[in-house]
């Protein structure tokens, strides 16, 4: 295996992480959980002006944590057998659910598809609010404010997490989906999401992420690659700690949303894609989640890649998931 920019090949498959798991991350996440299934979602669907002659195509609106209204772009198959399969999918930071036809290709195949918009990014989904302090380029460090004041259930990633559970379950429930048979994927933020809705949805049985985001954050500082996707961590030391006085604690609170420190809760067979070369989620960070995973898992490495198209692995995920 050829070297990479981060640690070498040999101390990769055995790195545990860097950040700090805070000490009450299971009491947190559970408590999370039960406040996510008290909700009375709300399902509504509306038909989309986009239709395929094999398919319906709706968007689908739920209340999640916080009372913000969530959509999704929904497919379902005309013809396929109840019940079937279905896959739910996660988009890279900032972005949207995608283009109605990137999904047909599973619901040709008899699977209804799910497709997030992460609130307050540059979909359809609400962001709700109620945090104070910075909100400049920042989702990571969305609520950090109120986290160091106590309150780290107002980091905006935990209500993220909570959605990517929250559009799972009321997939699970519909009545022409087969709750056992159903998958998740995206990459980037969306392998990271990936892997919060499989962690904390542990019905899912198949899971594909694809280079995640939002993992090891203080590997990534120490790394000296808080640039780019990473970008607002070094703004938020910058802004409200240039002497880092409070960086344990910033980093501790960060743990809660840290998806290494969630893979153990994955009982999904998980296909993890990775470049070795990637700058954006270094190896490292990505290796420090893959590595705590417990459940069937394999990897498919991409030595001279970076953050970039994977070429194949689109084809390897969709032949991953018939095996629904």
């Amino acid at each position: 295996m050829p070297l990479t920019f981060d640690f070498p090949y040999e101390k990769l498959i055995t790195y545990q992480g860097t950040n700090p798991r805070p000490a009450d991350h299971d009491a947190y996440w559970d408590s999370a959980l039960a406040e996510m299934r008290g909700l009375d979602p709300q399902v509504e669907l509306a038909p989309a002006a986009f239709q395929a002659p094999f398919a319906e195509c709706f968007h689908m609106y739920f209340t999640g944590v916080g009372g913000a209204r969530i959509h999704a772009k929904l497919l379902r198959p005309k013809d396929a057998p109840a019940p079937h399969p279905a896959v739910v999918m996660f988009h890279g930071y900032s972005g949207h659910s995608g283009d109605w036809v990137d999904k047909l290709s599973y619901v040709g195949r008899g699977c209804t598809v799910a497709a997030l918009d992460c609130r307050g990014q540059g979909g359809l989904s609400e962001d709700a609010g109620g945090v104070s302090g910075n909100t400049h380029r920042g989702h990571i460090i969305r609520g950090m404010n109120d986290a160091l004041d106590g309150h780290p259930e107002k980091l905006l990633f935990r209500q993220i997490f909570l959605d990517t559970a929250q559009l799972a379950r009321i997939v699970m429930a519909m009545p022409d989906v087969d709750p056992d048979r159903v998958g998740a994927t995206g990459g980037s933020q969306g392998g990271a999401l990936t892997v919060a809705c499989v962690a904390l949805e542990p019905r899912v049985k198949r899971a594909a992420p694809v280079f995640p985001f939002l993992s090891d954050y203080q590997r990534v500082w120490t790394m000296d690659q808080a640039k780019d996707a990473y970008q607002e961590l070094k703004d938020y030391f910058r802004l409200f700690d240039p002497r880092h006085e409070r960086e344990q604690e910033i980093f501790t609170n960060l743990g809660y949303v840290d998806i290494q420190h969630l893979a153990p809760r994955i009982k999904a067979e998980m296909l993890w894609a990775m470049g070795l070369m990637d700058t954006i989620c270094p190896p490292s960070s990505q290796f420090a989640a893959y590595n705590k995973i417990t459940a069937p898992k394999s990897l498919a490495l991409y030595p001279d890649f970076g953050h970039e198209n994977l070429p194949g692995m689109n084809d390897k995920i969709y032949q991953f998931m018939l095996g629904l």
